[in-house]
């Protein structure tokens, strides 16, 4: 029996929505199993600044070092949006959190649930079967490097930085998962044109010595842009730098239909942090139609990454499946074969799960 206490950090937009639901599936697990789960919540992004006019307040972080693991939401307000002056951002209380907790590493399993082919936009003969894991650096790169504006602003610079150690850790936490997987891994760079890619491909090839049962394969970024879309299946697990990670992990949600489906995990030697991919979407917030099933993954992900209960996780997953196999859709994933009665909203579609663990 495990005893464990997590923090809830709802966020911004539709995250106070989704955690809500994805809170409610790790008390049922708890009941379930026979597991002592204890919460708190926390304040991050555009709430955390209307509150205190910091994007991530010292208590949130004190909480978030002091909890087994994080069910986090989404950050993000319009208003900032359409203000790039603005000084203060919640997306800073979001590089805060991952720096401060030293969440060097992103994981992102694009798994495709057969019954949801046909919300992609690609054919469902293309897709059937796919299953990646992205592993995201997070700490590095374009992000946190120096930038700023000169000659008079008319020139802006971002520096992308990347030392040895950084592309090692994150290298072995991607080879070790390919070991328990189909032992492929795909390394994503642009060693043809840029240095740091070049030091990320000579640590990756380095690392690569260690694992001579996994078959390793080094692909440019743009190449991979292509293949996910003309043949995701050749994938097992992906290992690229922050920047390239962002965009490539978006576009592969879309192979999953809907970003309301993919959960995520940020990981590094401490407290881990679970999250839905996609944003806190505020021209739905508080409408009661966003898709919960990410954050309900996310929580699986949790179980799993952080608490080692790899049964209990499992039986969240195959709730999940459950209630898609049933034909239950929220509407970001229904499509126009899809029977009224069996489109739903956050609460409900969350039920459905909760029946089913």
């Amino acid at each position: 029996m495990a005893s464990k206490h997590i923090l809830i950090v709802p966020g911004d937009g539709i995250g106070q929505e989704v955690t809500a639901v994805g809170k409610q599936v790790l008390n049922k697990i708890a009941a379930k199993f026979g597991h002592t789960f204890t919460y708190d919540e926390a304040l991050i992004g555009h709430v955390a600044i209307e509150a205190t006019g910091n994007p991530l307040p010292d208590e949130s972080l004190k909480k978030m070092r002091k909890s087994d693991a994080v069910l986090f939401g989404a950050v993000g307000h319009p208003k900032y949006d359409n203000d790039p002056s603005a000084k203060v951002r919640p997306e800073q209380g979001l590089l805060k959190m991952r720096k401060e907790l030293g969440l060097y590493a992103n994981l992102r399993p694009i798994k495709l649930f057969d019954e949801l082919l046909d919300a992609s936009s690609i054919r469902p003969e293309i897709l059937k079967g796919a299953d990646i894991l992205f592993f995201r650096e997070l700490t590095g790169d374009i992000y946190f490097g120096e930038k700023g504006r000169k000659n008079d602003g008319d020139t802006a610079y971002d520096i992308a930085e990347y030392s040895r150690y950084e592309v090692e850790r994150i290298a072995r936490k991607a080879f070790d998962a390919a070991r328990t997987r189909r032992k492929k891994l795909c390394s994503v760079d642009k060693a043809n044109v840029i240095e740091t890619s070049r030091l990320w491909r000579e640590v990756v090839q380095k690392v690569a010595l260690d694992y001579p049962d996994v078959e390793v394969e080094h692909q440019f970024v743009d190449a991979t842009a292509m293949l996910l879309i003309k043949d995701p299946r050749r994938f097992d697990v992906v290992v690229t730098a922050n920047l390239f990670g962002d965009i490539l992990t978006d576009e592969a949600s879309q192979i999953a239909g809907s970003m309301g489906m993919l959960a995520s995990a940020s990981i590094g030697d401490g407290t881990g942090v679970y999250e839905p991919i996609h944003g806190s979407a505020h021209d739905i917030t508080g409408k009661g139609v966003a898709n919960p099933l990410a954050s309900i993954l996310s929580a699986a992900l949790l179980l799993d990454i952080s608490f080692g209960l790899k049964a209990e996780s499992d039986a969240v997953i195959s709730a999940v499946d459950q209630v898609l196999k049933a034909g239950f859709r929220t509407r970001d994933i229904a499509n126009s074969q899809t029977p009224a009665d069996k489109i739903l909203g956050t609460a409900a579609i969350g039920e459905e799960v909760l029946k089913r663990i």
